[in-house]
């Protein structure tokens, strides 16, 4: 028994599963603090099991994202970059929109260190010079400390170090580390450790508060987050990294598309009640971005899925032809005709075409069919052109429908293959998050000696391995899903940048 939930903008959505088996499914609507609207879906499931009997809770949450994009709530915070005397022409968040800046109140500090691609140092670490920087860290009330390093995917050491001065100089500054957080790419790998540690505090307040509501419930079995791709977080690791959470609502419907459809490749297309998903599934994961994602502004190189939004979705506002972007969001049920609003929505178009039966059709009734038609012509022509920015062949791709809104696109859907929808498609974000298992990944340059290739992939992949079980996967029941090997020409050695990603089912546990 385990309990999936999928905090989205607009709903709350929660599953109750046995085993492959869904038990139970309810949709309730987002509050604003989150955490209620996930209590109130909880109730619901109770009505339906004993919760008591839960082995595990996953939840995905958009509390770390909507933080940023509002630049509510962030920690005072600092970065601390080893690079010199190289590095110092693009100092830290020299890119950032000034608002962001300014929210998190922004210091950065340049100090010697870090590494060529191949571990030999630029310049020794100044012990000193570190002191000095966390003492001006305390003065100026910095809260959180983002330490980064050139090259530490290949040699975290300086970073390593620099922690532990911090933690002896100024033990209550949250520190955060580019190694763990980002890949190759020094701006892109500290942009996303400033991040976190503007997050941190925040990240403690609402990982303890979930699990209170969790608690709450009357569940005691372990609670899990959901991560960016696809795979699940011990809520500890959450609390440390909590951009890692940003792109999990996406992440979980395709993943829930995938378990529902039986589809391992296809195109998700995910209408929820602000904005339309849509992604590309291989061999049953999200397919990832290839080039830096940009959030709040910021461009960062974590592991995100390649996924492109659109201001699409049940509670769009419609005037005339032109749908969205702009919602109602989760005042849909106050907002909409239908249920007695004074707006057009998506949704009230969908009931007078016939679509849905919910609210009161008789509210719509005055719609005219070419005003319907109009406004479904739009609709099917924005999600038409989102898919085909999405195809990487000429080949027509399945497309899976999941969402609550997911009326909105037709059976016959030019440009595409066949539209399928499946059995509880609008919570299958939350069946994403229920089934999704723990992974482990290294992303590191490599350089491959004569002879070597097949002992430092053997290598690769089974720290992947190792990360996996840390992270609670079952050790007899973890695969390896990805391996990239891409060489790099231009640096000696005959350097090679190997990526290997390894998932496993969940080591399920009683409740404690």
């Amino acid at each position: 028994m385990r309990v999936g939930i999928d905090v989205g903008g607009t709903n709350t959505d929660a599953v109750l599963m046995d085993g492959t088996k869904v038990i139970a499914a309810v949709k309730t609507l987002t509050t604003e603090d989150v955490t209620s609207g996930i209590v109130a879906a909880l109730r619901e499931l109770e009505t339906h099991a004993r919760l008591a009997d839960v082995r595990a809770v996953m939840i995905g949450t958009t509390h770390f994202i909507n933080a940023l994009v509002e630049a509510n709530r962030l920690a005072p915070t600092a970065a601390l970059r080893f690079g010199l005397p190289a590095t110092a022409a693009l100092p830290p968040m020299v890119d950032w929109p000034e608002s962001l800046v300014k929210a998190v109140r922004g210091r950065s500090y340049l100090c010697h260190g870090g590494f060529e691609y191949d571990g030999q140092t630029i310049s020794d670490l100044d012990e000193a010079e570190i002191r000095a920087a966390v003492a001006d860290m305390r003065e100026h009330g910095v809260r959180g400390v983002a330490v980064s390093s050139v090259f530490s995917p290949v040699s975290a050491d300086h970073e390593l170090r620099a922690a532990e001065i911090i933690a002896a100089e100024a033990p209550e500054l949250v520190v955060s580390l580019s190694h763990e957080i980002g890949r190759l790419g020094m701006l892109q790998r500290e942009n996303a450790t400033i991040i976190n540690a503007a997050l941190g505090e925040m990240a403690v307040q609402i990982v303890d508060g979930l699990a209170a509501a969790v608690r709450g419930a009357g569940i005691q079995a372990p609670l899990y987050l959901s991560q960016n791709d696809g795979t699940l977080m011990e809520i500890e690791y959450a609390r440390r990294y909590p951009v890692a959470t940003f792109a999990s609502g996406p992440t979980n419907s395709m993943r829930g598309a995938a378990f529902l459809s039986g589809l391992s490749d296809c195109v998700v297309v995910d209408v929820g009640g602000t904005t339309t998903d849509v992604g590309v599934l291989q061999r049953g994961f999200p397919r990832e971005a290839a080039t830096e994602v940009i959030v709040a502004g910021v461009r960062t190189n974590f592991r995100m899925p390649d996924v492109v939004s659109i201001g699409l979705g049940g509670g769009s506002l419609v005037r005339g032809d032109q749908v969205g972007p702009d919602s109602v969001g989760y005042r849909l049920t106050q907002k909409a005709l239908v249920f007695g609003g004074d707006v057009l929505t998506a949704t009230d178009i969908g009931v007078a075409a016939g679509a849905l039966d919910i609210g009161d059709a008789e509210r719509v009734r005055h719609l005219t069919a070419d005003f319907v038609r109009d406004a479904l012509a739009a609709i099917e022509a924005k999600i038409s052109e989102v898919i085909d920015r999405m195809r990487t062949s000429h080949e027509l791709p399945p497309i899976v429908v999941v969402g609550g809104g997911g009326f909105l696109v037709p059976d016959d859907l030019a440009g595409v293959g066949a539209v399928h929808r499946t059995e509880h498609f609008a919570v299958a974000n939350a069946i994403g998050a229920a089934i999704a298992q723990v992974g482990g990944e290294v992303d590191r340059i490599y350089p491959l000696q004569p002879g070597r290739r097949d002992a430092v992939l053997d290598e690769a992949k089974q720290e992947a391995v190792d990360r996996a079980v840390a992270g609670g996967a079952d050790p007899n029941r973890v695969e390896i899903v990805d391996v990239d090997e891409v060489p790099i020409a231009y640096l000696p050695g005959n350097a090679t940048r190997i990526r290997v990603k390894a998932v496993g089912d969940l080591m399920m546990a009683g409740p404690v």
